[in-house]
């Protein structure tokens, strides 16, 4: 997973994920412009194991934080793309600083599809648990990226045993996927999620805040 070579960077052409947009608008008055992205919405599902008493993240190399990073370290990297000429990233950095814990989750992308249920074909396909629209909880429905994409995403809980797990997860390599399950032991949790050392979304801190808050008093002893 951290293993990464002939990295280049170039403009994006086009995407069937995302497309640059400015809206012009007048606000009070005043003639104003924005410049954002047009993306899909999406879910993400928080995953408790209460036979291992563990939550269930993902772990993956994001090609964008990598990028980050590498203008981080290295400022100007990302300066003087050209669409016709890739540039080539410094490859001092290891792949490790692009790669984030995060929640279960996915696109809603798919028409004729319920937000349940891509949120249950994401739990096999990332995690390998089956689970079926009735075993989730809706925890919330919020904005993400409000300054440059403004699209929503849906947070479901679903409680699982180990007889769930029907595969290895890890995501669909025919498009290429390369993802680590990971079972975080609830008595390290509130750690994991308050150190500022561990790459993780916005998504799991406020995961593991909401469960710690609204589900775990409720957990019998262990």
């Amino acid at each position: 997973m951290e293993r990464i070579e002939g990295a280049t960077v170039g403009r994006c052409a086009a995407s069937p994920y995302l497309r640059p947009l400015t809206l012009h608008y007048r606000q009070n008055g005043t003639q104003k412009s924005w410049d954002f992205m047009k993306t899909h919405d999406s879910v993400t599902i928080l995953l408790f194991n209460s036979s291992q008493r563990s939550l269930v993240l993902v772990k993956q190399f994001r090609p964008a934080v990598y990028a980050s990073e590498v203008e981080r370290h290295f400022p100007g990297s990302l300066a003087a793309v050209d669409q016709d000429q890739p540039r080539v990233l410094p490859g001092a950095l290891p792949g490790s600083v692009g790669v984030t814990y995060e929640l279960c989750a996915g696109l809603v992308d798919q028409p004729g599809l319920s937000l349940e249920e891509v949120a249950c074909k994401e739990a096999w396909e990332e995690c390998g648990y089956h689970l079926a629209p009735s075993d989730l909880r809706q925890v919330a429905t919020y904005k993400s990226g409000v300054g440059l994409t403004g699209s929503s995403q849906t947070m479901f809980y679903a409680e699982v045993t180990d007889a769930h797990r029907g595969g290895p997860g890890g995501g669909l390599a025919e498009e290429g996927e390369l993802i680590e399950v990971v079972h975080l032991p609830l008595d390290g949790a509130q750690a994991f999620s308050d150190s500022p050392d561990v790459p993780k979304t916005l998504g799991v801190i406020f995961g593991i805040s909401w469960f710690l808050s609204c589900v775990a008093p409720g957990l019998g002893p262990q």
